[in-house]
């Protein structure tokens, strides 16, 4: 028999971190709860977000507040043995484990964070193979969006995250620092405001009619994606449609959308690619 001395330090320490593989998890973050149930999970699960809405099954969970508002006595009365936990600057960790709870503190913030937050979930629940698993899937299924459009030419693509509802103002984008960003790019688009150092910059309409974007992808107004109507996403075009001048416009190349899978970075982050690709690409439908 080979031993692997590293393989064998490794998994040592994670059990001396871990202990037993918790059996009530309550998570803090929709991307969370989505991980959880992707790594098979979901019934250790006892508590999620009011905006944990995939998969379904977990909408029927007892809630614990919000990302930045969470209720710290609701989590506290589950009797988790384990809270996940995104970097947040509320300082959620700290607060949960003054609590004398155990805590596990993840950041999703790109891609590669993505990865490290399953490897993570994954040895502190127990999961390390199905966590490899899901990794590797998430991969292969990037790698297959990136090696479609690789011959194809680039499209540059503006993604609106925020808006002053009914209005061209008020405009928040997908900047460099968002995982958005990486996405947009795997997908074959060139985002037109990767040049902003901020996950989300405010812009002025100006900047975008300078900028002049071939594709307009907005979820301006519709970040609570529950109950969007189809003639509200018409609206929305409808306000880029004054501003003719756009090349996203001329070429009828704006899209209206209300999916979190644009918005909660985890495992559907294939799913928002391929939306992305095909916006972009649309011989690829």
């Amino acid at each position: 028999m080979v031993i692997d001395r590293r393989g064998f330090v490794v998994l040592f320490c994670a059990a001396a971190l871990y202990g037993a593989p918790p059996q009530r998890i309550v998570s803090t973050a929709p991307s969370i709860t989505e991980l959880l149930y992707a790594l098979g999970l979901g019934d250790r699960v006892v508590g999620v977000t009011r905006f944990c809405r995939y998969p379904p099954e977990a909408q029927l969970k007892p809630k614990i507040g919000d990302y930045t508002s969470p209720n710290l006595e609701a989590i506290a009365a589950l009797r988790p043995d384990l809270v996940v936990v995104q970097t947040n600057p509320v300082h959620l960790a700290d607060r949960l484990r003054a609590l004398k709870l155990r805590v596990l503190e993840i950041d999703q913030e790109n891609i590669a964070a993505i990865y490290k937050s399953i490897r993570e979930v994954g040895a502190a629940t127990g999961a390390e193979t199905v966590a490899s698993a899901l990794s590797d899937s998430i991969r292969t299924g990037l790698a297959k969006i990136r090696a479609r459009v690789s011959a194809l030419p680039r499209v540059r693509m503006m993604f609106v995250i925020g808006r002053s509802p009914g209005r061209l103002d008020g405009l928040v984008v997908v900047g460099r620092a968002s995982y958005l960003n990486e996405v947009i790019e795997i997908a074959g688009g060139e985002n037109v405001f990767r040049d902003a150092v901020a996950a989300y910059p405010a812009v002025s309409l100006e900047e975008v009619m300078a900028r002049d974007p071939q594709v307009i992808v907005d979820m301006g107004d519709m970040a609570d994606t529950v109950g969007v109507t189809e003639q509200h996403k018409r609206s929305v075009i409808a306000l880029w449609d004054r501003i003719p001048t756009l090349a996203a416009v001329k070429q009828h190349r704006v899209f209206a959308v209300a999916s979190d899978i644009f918005v909660v970075p985890g495992p559907r982050v294939i799913d928002a690619a391929k939306a992305f690709a095909e916006m972009l690409h649309p011989e690829l439908r």
